[in-house]
This record gives C-alpha cells, structure tokens and sequence, in this order.
C-alpha cells in the first residue's frame, strides 16, 4: 500500500519509537538490572518470578505510536483506553517514553536508574499490576476484567465534543456480552454535542489458549457483522513492518478526517441524520515482533505468545540466549543514549504538554470536576401533618428534584440520568419535563422523548451499557444517577467490582482527584414486586456492596420521601464514593416532616419518639427497622402491641444510613458501642425488620454487646406472583409475625400474649382465605392508618 502520509524519515523514526516501547514491555516483564544490555545477559539481570502477558502488547505499541503522530497533525484532544487485558506493559512504556510518567512519579527518571526501577516494579511486590491500572497516568480503564472498554470509552465522549477516545477492543475481549452489546452505543452518540469514540478492533488470533470467534470468521462476514452494527470498518492488516506503517498511518488519516467531517456536518450544516463512524481493524500476529520459536514451538502467531514466552531461564540456558537476542533485536543502541534517554529526535514524535496520552485532564476526571448546581431539595417537600400521612411514591417525589437538577445543569452538560428502559417505571416521570432521552437512531410518530441531544440514557435496555457508561461519565469529570431495579442490578455486580476497586486505589494516588461518587437508585424494590413474581424478587446487592472498603461504600434506606429527598442530595454532592440507595415508587405512608427528616438523615439512625412509648423507664422491646415496607409493618406491628399489651415499654429506632450498624472501628458511619447500647440497649430483645436479606444485619453487629438479642426478619428468599402484604407474610415480616416474636420473647405478656398471638395466627389465616378469593389485600391492611396509642 503505498502513500503520502509518512516520509521516508518519519517512517523510520515512527518504527525506532515503536521499537523503544516494545524494548520497554520486554524489560518490565523480564529484567530485574542490565537495563541498557551494556553488558551481557545474565541470570541475575532476570526477575526470579516472571509476570505479564506479551501478546496483545506490541500491537498496541503500535497504535499507540501512530496515534502521537495523528494527535500533533490533526491538535487532537484524545485519550487512550486499552480494552485488551493484561496491556499494562504497553501503556506504562508509551507514558514512560512521552514523558507523563516520570513527571508523576520523579523517582522513575528518564535515564538508565529509571529505566532500571520502571522494569523492576511492574509485577513486582511492592509495584504495579500489569493491567493498565489507577497507577498508570492516562488511565480510565483497567481492564482487569474485560468487556468495558467501549462502554468506558462512549461514557467519556457525552458532553464531551472534542474528545476523541481511541479504544482498543481486543479480539478476546470482542466475545463478551457487555462489549457485543457496546457496539450499538454509536447508535446514542451525538455528533453535534459529543465527541467521538474510535474503536480498533486489535485482531490478533487467539486468546489465552483457543483462536478467537472474529478471527477465524471469513473477512466478508467481519465486515459484514461491523457494518449491521452501523460502523465503517477500516482494515489494516499484515505483519510487515514497513508496509503496516504505511497503512496505518494512512487509515488514521482517512479515519480523523472523517471524523472531523461528521461533526463539521451536524455542528455547521445541522445535518443530524446518524453517521456511520469509522472503526479500524487491526489484524497482526499475536506476539508481533517476539520470538517465532522457542523449544521448537511456534511462538509468535499463536496462542503461545499471550503471557511469558520464556519462562524459566534459570533452568533452561538457551532461553536466556533467546531473550538478550530478543531484547537487542529492537536495537536499543540506536534508541537511548548512553545515559539511558530515549533520543531527542525519537522524542519529539510525542504530543506536547496535556496533548499527551497520559496526561490527558479527561484521564483524570477530578481535574475537572464541578459542583453540580443544586435546588434546595427541602423545596420538594411532601406535607406530612401527621406520621402515617398518604405520600404520592418516593420515588416520584424525587424525579421532581432530579428534573431540576438537570435544568439548573442544562448549560454545564455535566449531569445525567441512567438506566436501562426504566426510569418511567421508576416513577422518576419528571425528568422529562427537563430533557429528552438521547437516541440517534430512527424515530416514528409514536415515540415518546426520544432526540439526539437528550439528557436520559435510558433507551437501551443493558444494564452493562448503562453502567459502563455512566463510569466513564464519572471518570472524565461528569455527574450522575443509575436508576435500576433492585433484582437485575445484579447483573453490574462485576462492574461496580472493578469500580470499587478502582476508588479504592485512587483515593491513595495524591495525583488522581476525586471523582464524583457513582449512585445507583434502586426502586422497583423486592417488596413490591407482587405483579412480576419471583425473578424479580431479589434485595442482595446490598450484601455485594458491603463486601467492598468501607472508605468507599455507603448504602442508604430512607423510610420516606422526604428522606429520600435528603439522601439524595447528599449523596449528588458526594465524592468517590458508591452510593446504594434503595426506595419505594408505590404511593406509601410518609413518616417525618422535612425538618425530622433532616435530623434523621444527619444522625443515620435514631428513635422515632412519636411512636415510642419507653421515655419514662428502659423499654422492654426494641422494634428495629431499616427500608420503606420494613418500617411500615414495624410501625403496625407496634400500633397492635399498644393496644392490646398496653403495659409494654416500646422503643422504635429507624436506620436509614446502614453503615451506623458497623462498629465505628469497621466504618467510618459506624456507631461507638456505647451509641449503639443506648439504642438497641445492652440486654433486651431487638425485633428488627430490615429490607433485604437478615443474615447481613448479624454480620454487621456481631461485635455488638447485645448481639445474641438481635432478631432479624427480612427477606429469606420466599416470593411470587401475589399481594403487596402477602409478600412480608410468605418471608415473615408482616406486622403479625413481628408481634408474635415479641411475644415469644418477652413472657412477662404472660395469657393476654398467648391469647393475641392466637388471634394473629387466626389473622394470618384469614389474610390468605381473602386474597385467594378477591386478589387483593384485606381492607384492614390496605386501609391501614398510624394512630397514637397510649
């Protein structure tokens, strides 16, 4: 292929740079000292315990070398995002060579000592991962688990218009779900108010020990599959050098060109119709440029080449042969000078200052972070003249708020709504009085707040795509919510793993920002699930959260709206950390005044005085509840207990933040023990009625004094198609169970217990008699009212 993009001369500069970054990946995986190879290699020079994966490594050295020179040509704004896993060699070398990385970490020179402790720390104790970690500067995306990259990378372009993210989606991570689904993000892409995303598809072959599904499929039917998702593929393909570069370079420029004019078109013209966006197809041998046999195994081109290609040289001599072959293979005299510096002519082919990969302000989103501008959510307020008052749903109270927060953030563009198809049947319906949802594909008369410019990315129903999305959002800069159902949030359980992870590392980087925190509503809960059934009847997210530090996790049960409205703004202003917020859409009782509200939300725990009766002696039972539906068979249970067991002293303590469970020793909400004994007290029994599943109330006060009297009803995997009530029946958590374990507990109730408990049972038998015969709960329960007892 012949072409004007590269001279002779920049040709040969472009393959030396390409060279000094696959000299560098060889080093980290293998040298321990010797950087420069001034002297022959010997066992000392290698790491005793050989880590790091080769095979997808030179093939995006490559592309990252070509993407320096389009990046100067074009005064590109671009960001790197490595999709392959394991690439960490690449993007550390490249960051090292422009520069960005010994401007960070300073100990790391560029000079042979550098060199020396860039080798020895990667996969080293004490160093670095070998995916493209926190730790590596340009960094949004670490690849440890795969299929994100795209996601990421379309989350980082919304209200982003000139960032381009070039993408490398490896051929293994091609076979994911989430990355198959992520194709058809071009199909919510404006091009007017967005950047771009440029995906290479690095076509290597093979995975860890099998051919991969798109390289062994025919070129018609890969170009084929590329166009029917809406791409224009560009196929550069080849293992000689001389010759790749060529093509390279000048499908970069076709693909940038394009670009550029896609945008021109819809930002000049007003031509919105949806682009097809060029994507490039990189195919090269997997361990391009390594050695091609090793113990008479072809290496290179096969599936061989994916981690260490030489792997014990201490007791096989002839491969530390094959590796000082195969490090002085890319010449390092011609790269570096004597003192170890890549050479000046070599490094002048990196962009400039913040024009570089890796130091990238959209690769560090914190940079540029601004506060969302927020409405006074007290503004929003359900009148609640007494406990026990009708509310219109939570959740629809707070799409009010959340409408406002998107007007009030219209011009800044930094604020959006996720999810996937669900954010009506969230009752969030107010957002749309602020923005459409965003879609760029065909519309008909029939569709409802559906325009390219929108601000809700709700029309696609993947979970993955929502949330990989939103974390890219976040991770460049940005603010957001995830509403979901609580059953199938399940299904990001990895993803919000790896973003977990990813805080976690960050927050002890002093040159990574914070980022917004990631807030996820769950609504659609367990406990209202009665018309969809059993598969929708799942609360564990909660306990997958839990599971993660405690400085980055925080989970959050408002009883009410007007909590809600209270959690949520906290939780929109936040920092860094994974908010999991859990409420109610179905029109439900409304507890506390704005200003008790408040109060509540402050404290995270506290009792509910109104509706204790224990303010003149220690209680007798301590009534515990944490979620909507929890609180409001807790509040009836104690209505049945004052008025058929006057004499009992009743104290009723709500949790909204569930971290004050923990000892404050475990997290930072945590509750002192003598906070918490002055609540739950040291000897008495505790009923509590929590959300989601019992047994995560026992783990998080296990340490506690009273533990042993702490009885947990919750949600114990019991549920179908039926009534709102039935549900707390099937798992034992209505109001008539939670009375019957007081009474068992406290034989001070002595024959008016044994009779009332009798009369629950009898209760209980009518509940079902009823609803089996009308489908719908006894009057008594849904016509149910707080009154004061004394």
């Amino acid at each position: 292929m012949t072409t004007n993009a590269l001279s002779p001369e920049l040709l040969h500069k472009i393959d030396a740079y390409w060279r000094a970054a696959n000299y560098l990946s060889v080093g980290q995986i293998y040298l321990y000292d010797n950087p420069l190879l001034k002297r022959p290699l010997a066992l000392v020079d290698v790491k005793h315990m050989l880590l790091g994966h080769w095979g997808t490594t030179p093939g995006q050295n490559f592309i990252y070398a070509h993407l320096n020179r389009v990046i100067k040509k074009y005064e590109l704004d671009m960001i790197y995002v490595a999709g392959p896993g394991h690439g960490g060699p690449a993007v550390v070398g490249n960051t090292y060579l422009e520069g960005t990385y010994s401007e960070i970490y300073p100990d790391i020179s560029q000079d042979e000592a550098g060199l020396r402790k860039l080798f020895i720390q990667f996969s080293f104790p004490g160093g670095i991962p070998s995916h493209a970690s926190p730790e590596c500067p340009g960094s949004i995306h670490e690849g440890g688990e795969l299929g994100y990259s795209l996601s990421h990378s379309f989350g980082a372009v919304f209200d982003n218009p000139d960032l381009i993210v070039a993408c490398v989606v490896g051929d293994g991570e091609a076979e994911t779900g989430p990355l198959t689904t992520a194709w058809h993000s071009n199909k919510f892409l404006d091009p007017a108010t967005d950047g771009a995303v440029l995906p290479i598809l690095h076509l290597n072959g093979y995975k860890i020990s099998n051919p991969t599904v798109l390289a062994r499929i025919e070129h018609e039917e890969l170009e084929q599959l590329l166009r029917g998702y809406g791409w224009t593929p560009y196929f550069v393909e080849g293992h000689e050098p001389e010759l790749m570069h060529e093509a390279m370079a000048a499908t970069l420029d076709t693909v940038v060109e394009q670009i550029k004019h896609i945008q021109h078109k819809a930002r000049v013209t007003g031509d919105l119709t949806r682009p097809r966006w060029p994507m490039i197809v990189l195919k090269s041998p997997k361990g391009w440029t390594g050695p091609k046999v090793v113990d008479g195994l072809q290496i290179e081109g096969t599936f061989r080449a994916h981690q260490v290609l030489l792997s014990d040289p201490a007791t096989h001599p002839e491969h530390l042969k094959l590796l000082e072959d195969w490090l002085k293979s890319y010449r390092p005299d011609e790269l570096f000078d004597a003192e170890g510096r890549l050479k000046p002519e070599l490094a002048e082919l990196a962009p400039k200052g913040e024009r570089r990969m890796g130091a990238n302000p959209h690769a560090n989103g914190g940079m540029l972070l601004r506060d969302l501008r927020m409405p006074d959510f007290r503004d929003y307020a359900e009148n609640v003249p007494t406990p026990g008052a009708p509310g219109a749903g939570d959740t629809f109270v707070l799409g009010r708020f959340l409408r406002d927060v998107m007007k009030l953030n219209a011009e800044q563009r930094n604020f959006r709504v996720f999810g996937p198809d669900e954010t009506l049947s969230n009752r969030l319906n107010a957002v749309f009085e602020a923005s459409d949802r965003q879609w760029d594909a065909r519309t008909l008369p029939n569709d409802e707040w559906l325009a390219p410019s929108g601000r809700v990315l709700d029309s696609m129903l993947s979970e993955h795509q929502c949330e990989g999305w939103l974390e890219g959002y976040l991770l460049t800069g940005r603010h957001g919510l995830f509403n979901c159902y609580e059953a199938f949030i399940h299904i990001i359980d990895s993803m919000f793993n790896q973003h977990a992870k990813w805080l976690k590392v960050t927050a002890h980087l002093p040159w990574r920002r914070k980022i917004a925190s990631l807030n996820y509503l769950l609504a659609s809960h367990v406990w209202r699930q009665d018309h969809n059934g059993f598969t929708h009847q799942d609360p564990g997210f909660i306990d997958h959260v839990v599971n993660k530090k405690a400085d980055v996790v925080r989970v959050y049960l408002p009883p009410d709206a007007n909590c809600l409205l209270s959690v949520m703004d906290h939780c929109l202003r936040s920092r860094h950390y994974v908010n999991v917020v859990v409420a109610g859409k179905h029109p439900a009782p409304q507890w506390l005044t704005m200003d008790a509200a408040l109060k509540h939300c402050a404290e995270g725990i506290g009792i509910w005085q109104w509706a204790s009766n224990d303010q003149e002696r220690a209680p007798d039972v301590v009534m515990a509840c944490c979620g909507d539906v929890p609180t409001l068979e807790t509040l009836a249970a104690v209505s049945i207990l004052r008025e058929h067991l006057p004499e009992l002293k009743i104290r009723v303590v709500n949790v909204v933040d569930l971290m004050k469970l923990q000892p404050q020793t475990e997290h930072p909400h945590g509750l002192s023990d003598m906070d918490f004994d002055e609540l739950f007290t040291k000897d008495m029994p505790v009923i509590f009625a929590y959300h989601a599943y019992p047994w995560l109330i026992h783990r998080l006060t296990y340490r506690r004094t009273n533990h042993d009297n702490i009885h947990v009803r919750g949600y114990k995997e019991e549920g179908t198609i039926t009534t709102p009530f039935d549900m707390t029946v099937l798992n034992e958590l209505d109001r008539f169970h939670l009375v019957m374990d007081t009474i068992d507990r406290l034989p001070q109730t002595g024959d008016k217990g044994i009779y009332l408990k009798q009369q629950l049972k009898d209760k209980l038998l009518a509940h079902k008699q009823y609803i089996d015969k009308h489908g719908e709960d006894m009057p008594e329960i849904r016509n149910w009212k707080w009154s004061e007892r004394k």
